[in-house]
């Protein structure tokens, strides 16, 4: 099963995802990072999510690019946090792929679920502020357009977080007892 959490930063996003993925399997999970540490900030917020992450038993993969190329324990339940990340690792990186980023996402996606039993990703709504930016940076807006349009249409579920609070878009309730 493919589910999809979507929201802006800030929005419960991470922990709605992380309590899915609890509930769709309390003992075999994967967490695959893709926030590759730069500065203080991104170490900063890395430790937060591993705080929030701590208690629930996450075996943790780094995957800063190449996503396609990692392996998982099999049937599995898979958390990938974020996507955004990984667009723009794949995108900028010396390591990524400048070129058909979206593609090499999905050749992941799909490497994902021939392993996994439940693979759920976290991706950030990027799309609402309605500024015109640099060219590079609209570039990465229509390449996080592209992987979030084909990760919806390829999910069993989309639940989109908004303050909090989880709304779903697409799909039936993913477990049961759904206590969103």
């Amino acid at each position: 099963m493919l589910i999809v959490v979507i929201g802006g930063s800030g929005s419960g996003k991470s922990e709605f995802a992380e309590n899915c993925c609890v509930k769709l399997c309390p003992d075999l999970k994967a967490y695959i990072a893709t926030m590759e540490p730069y500065d203080e900030e991104s170490l900063q917020r890395i430790r937060r999510h591993q705080n929030m992450r701590s208690t629930k038993k996450f075996e943790t993969y780094e995957c800063y690019t190449g996503l396609e190329k990692l392996l998982i324990p099999k049937k599995s339940t898979v958390l990938l946090e974020c996507m955004s990340n990984l667009v723009a690792n794949e995108m900028y990186s010396p390591a990524g792929r400048s070129k058909h980023t979206a593609d090499w996402i999905f050749r992941g996606i799909r490497a994902l679920l021939s392993q996994a039993e439940h693979v759920v990703v976290v991706t950030n709504q990027v799309f609402s502020d309605g500024i015109i930016y640099e060219e590079s940076t609209m570039e990465y807006l229509s390449v996080m357009a592209q992987v979030n349009q084909k990760l919806a249409q390829a999910a069993d579920a989309v639940y989109e977080v908004v303050h909090g609070i989880s709304i779903q878009v697409k799909g039936s309730t993913a477990w049961e007892g759904d206590d969103r």
